[in-house]
């Protein structure tokens, strides 16, 4: 059986760490555009003329390092 194609689509998940007043997103999940990878994160709205919606902020899935791992600083133990 072949693996299932998921270039140019995505998926939400309702957030299982979210609580009652936090700024933590209502969904997360992922999100793939042309074989590059993205996190997705939803928030639950609800717009002045009381309608509701789902406001999304697109991020890299695997954030930029500044340092090469040779620049990092070694951490003494």
């Amino acid at each position: 059986m072949s693996e299932y194609d998921n270039t140019n689509s995505g998926v939400l998940f309702a957030n299982k760490y979210k609580e009652d007043g936090d700024a933590r997103p209502d969904f997360v999940g992922s999100l793939d555009v042309n074989g590059t990878e993205y996190r997705l994160a939803g928030w639950k709205n609800t717009s002045k003329a009381g309608k509701r919606y789902i406001s999304v902020k697109v991020e890299d899935a695997k954030p930029v390092d500044d340092k090469s791992s040779d620049e990092k600083e070694e951490v003494p133990f």
